[in-house]
């Protein structure tokens, strides 16, 4: 039996987050609202969803902002937009900054479920989505879920923050991703004091990943990490 379908919900009305999160909830998908962009991003990178559904306009970081920075991490996931424009340069907007549909407020529910199907069924989407795989790098194995990271006989169980970022890193493995992103990801925040901890927390990682000479976190100035394996 398949799971539900997991829906990423980012909705800062809070009387629509819960309307819309009973809706979905009522239709048998299993559904997360988050209030912010910032909080969004973060609980994206928390545990693999199926679809997302932003809300445009949001505080910290709006739903354009927030769907580009998604698509740096996954191409494939469905997003949709909600927003109570309906001007067609914003629906342009949504599109180039990764969307599959753009749906205007006010709206039935039986238009957004039948349209939201329509989008599972585009994209072959039927169960629910799988629980994150170990990554391999060089003779390391990190495993996400439970924070291992492995080589022969080495074993280091990271911190939440550690696994986070090393994440990030294994799944955009030889290319560069921005320090804001990984804050924003990890932290939910790009303060400068946030950025100071996180290189703190890369030289930790450089550490623990020393036992493989193919595998290092290089520091590209000014942009942020990448995580090389040879």
């Amino acid at each position: 039996m398949n799971e539900p379908i997991k829906i990423l919900l980012v909705e800062d009305d809070p009387s629509l987050g819960f309307v819309i999160q009973d809706t979905l909830s009522e239709a048998g998908y299993k559904v997360h609202l988050s209030r912010d962009g910032k909080e969004g991003l973060q609980q994206f990178n928390s545990q693999p969803y199926d679809l997302c559904i932003l809300d445009v306009m949001m505080p910290k970081k709006d739903g354009f902002e927030l769907a580009r920075d998604i698509r740096k991490l996954n191409q494939q996931v469905p997003i949709v937009f909600l927003t109570a424009k309906s001007m067609t340069d914003d629906k342009v907007e949504g599109f180039r900054s990764g969307g599959d549909d753009y749906i205007t407020k006010p709206f039935s529910n039986e238009e957004f479920l039948l349209r939201l199907e329509a989008i599972l069924r585009r994209n072959n989407i039927s169960g629910g989505a799988e629980k994150t795989e170990a990554f391999q790098v060089g003779t390391y194995t990190f495993n996400p879920d439970n924070y291992e990271l492995r080589s022969g006989d080495f074993l280091k169980v990271l911190t939440k923050k550690e696994a986070g970022i090393l994440k990030i890193l294994c799944e955009q493995k030889n290319q560069v991703i921005e320090r804001e992103l990984i804050t924003n990801l990890v932290w939910g925040d790009d303060s400068y004091f946030v950025g100071r901890s996180l290189d703190v927390f890369i030289t930790k990682l450089r550490k623990y990943l020393g036992h493989d000479e193919g595998v290092s976190i290089k520091n590209v100035h000014g942009v942020g990490f990448k995580l090389e394996v040879g």
